[in-house]
């Protein structure tokens, strides 16, 4: 893929299809210690051990749709390729969690992308599912947590358009804060 905000998406879309109630996607990007570090978590339906042990296997899928399951295994490639490593844990009814970490300046890491889009089609996707998103350069953080803004719509769905528009501005505007800070060492 070619941002890894689409390997992000993906994952999410599993979640969603795991009848997950939060999903929580981390960020962390220590460019002190040239490391970028994403971590989603879930508390969906989980995989058992078989499942588990076959996701990263291009040739598995679960879905009917088509022969081929290529989300997991490539992202699993995109960190190793770049220096990092992938971990997947899961258990049948507690959730999944999944570890990519990749050397922040390896010329093969393909770009983050574009984090706002990604988190609002997210949320547009599966509104019933609480998400928590941090987002982290060097020691500052940028989060967003779906349920706090729930309460503060008293009713309003989160999917409604007006609100889209808001999160989207939000997060970039939150986005941009963090980053315009980001020191090398």
């Amino acid at each position: 893929m070619r941002e890894l905000s689409l390997h992000i998406l993906d994952i999410a879309q599993n979640s969603i299809k795991a009848e997950a109630e939060c999903l929580r996607i981390a960020i962390i990007e220590d460019l002190i210690n040239d490391k970028l570090t994403i971590k989603i978590k879930d508390d969906g339906v989980g995989m058992d051990a078989d499942t588990l042990e076959k996701v990263v296997d291009p040739f598995y899928t679960t879905r009917t749709t088509r022969k081929v399951g290529l989300g997991i295994p490539l992202f699993k490639i995109s960190a190793e390729q770049c220096d990092g490593y992938f971990d997947i844990k899961s258990q049948l009814g507690t959730g999944t969690e999944i570890t990519a970490v990749f050397k922040h300046s390896h010329i093969d890491r393909v770009p983050l992308g574009n984090m706002p889009e990604t988190i609002v089609t997210i949320i547009n996707g599966c509104d019933q599912m609480d998400l928590i998103y941090t987002h982290t350069v060097n020691h500052e953080t940028f989060s967003l947590n779906t349920k706090d803004i729930k309460k503060l719509l008293d009713g309003v769905p989160i999917s409604n358009l007006d609100v889209i528009t808001w999160l989207r501005e939000y997060i970039t505007e939150g986005l941009a804060e963090i980053t315009s800070t980001r020191k090398e060492g």
